[in-house]
């Protein structure tokens, strides 16, 4: 069921019960964070491996010293400039916070969502929200309550609808690594913003297993329809143009259908593309074809965390 009350939605959440959730990155599917019954149902729903750590998720930095340790300062600074929004901090937990949680790490990723929805559901609860997003495991993240519902409506009592998501990747995750400012994965935050407040950082790649930090699998993200990723032209070489679909930055590819290309941003725009990318694959991954094929981003802003999408969209296990 998909709706906007919130009281219903903190009273399912407060049973140990789950329910769907709007952010401005992706929606989440929330539940108790200190409840292993709550989390073992997010990991069951998602069909999730447990080695996979989740977000925490709160509204407020002040809440944030309940459940974890105290902030280094450089750290500290970003939540100061970026709380609410998309950035996850990587921080010491306290032992509150079950191990299920974090994978057994000693640390636990924590975010405040920049969501009027979400915001307002977290004032009501005595406790954070695990929230990974609303999806199953491995598939393209959600950005509508109508993803959520068309994927996982059978799953779970309620969905909360907040509209589409206003920033379309999922957060940044940043946190220290031998005394280094470390991004454990690029998303809605761009590193070149973080930079401008703490100075350079250690940007981490991908991991193929027992990932670091929640978001770091190689293969991920990823359509039912295969999905290649380099320079359109010689991708389309050999393949029917006619059972192909094209994920484009600016422009698409002559000869195929029209209705078969999706342009995320005539103008250029990296926030509008990252905005619209999800969406457009799930289009994409709904139409009859064989192929998806997508160009690169300009390796810039946002384009960094959209590249990092496609890349693990188009990995092969």
């Amino acid at each position: 069921m998909i709706g906007k009350d919130l009281d219903y939605a903190a009273q399912l959440l407060t049973a140990e019960e789950i329910v769907a959730i709007p952010t401005e990155t992706v929606y989440g599917l929330a539940g108790n964070a200190l409840s292993t019954k709550a989390v073992t149902k997010i990991f069951a729903v998602k069909n999730r491996p447990a080695f996979d750590p989740l977000i925490i998720h709160t509204n407020a930095v002040s809440r944030l010293a309940a459940w974890t340790e105290s902030l280094p300062d450089p750290l500290r600074e970003l939540a100061d400039r970026f709380m609410p929004g998309p950035l996850t901090l990587l921080v010491p937990k306290l032992p509150v916070i079950p191990d299920l949680v974090t994978a057994g790490s000693p640390r636990v990723a924590v975010r405040i969502p920049r969501h009027p929805l979400s915001l307002a559901l977290l004032e009501r609860l005595s406790f954070p929200l695990a929230a990974p997003s609303a999806n199953p495991f491995g598939y393209i993240s959600p950005t509508t309550a109508q993803h959520v519902e068309q994927q996982l409506g059978e799953k779970i009592n309620y969905i909360l609808d907040g509209g589409p998501c206003t920033v379309g990747l999922e957060s940044t995750i940043v946190g220290m690594e031998q005394d280094q400012i470390t991004v454990f994965r690029k998303g809605g935050l761009a590193v070149e913003t973080i930079e401008a407040v703490v100075g350079p950082v250690r940007v981490k790649e991908h991991s193929s297993s027992n990932p670091q930090a929640p978001g770091m699998l190689k293969s991920h993200y990823a359509p039912r329809v295969p999905l290649r990723l380099g320079v359109l032209g010689e991708l389309q070489n050999g393949q029917s143009k006619e059972r192909l679909g094209i994920l484009a930055f600016r422009a698409g590819l002559p000869g195929v259908p029209a209705e078969q290309q999706i342009i995320l941003s005539q103008a250029g725009d990296l926030q509008e593309a990252a905005q619209g990318l999800f969406a457009a694959m799930r289009r994409l991954d709904q139409m009859d074809i064989d192929l998806i094929l997508a160009e690169p981003f300009p390796e810039t802003g946002l384009g960094r965390a959209i590249n990092d999408r496609l890349r693990r969209a188009s990995a092969e296990e």
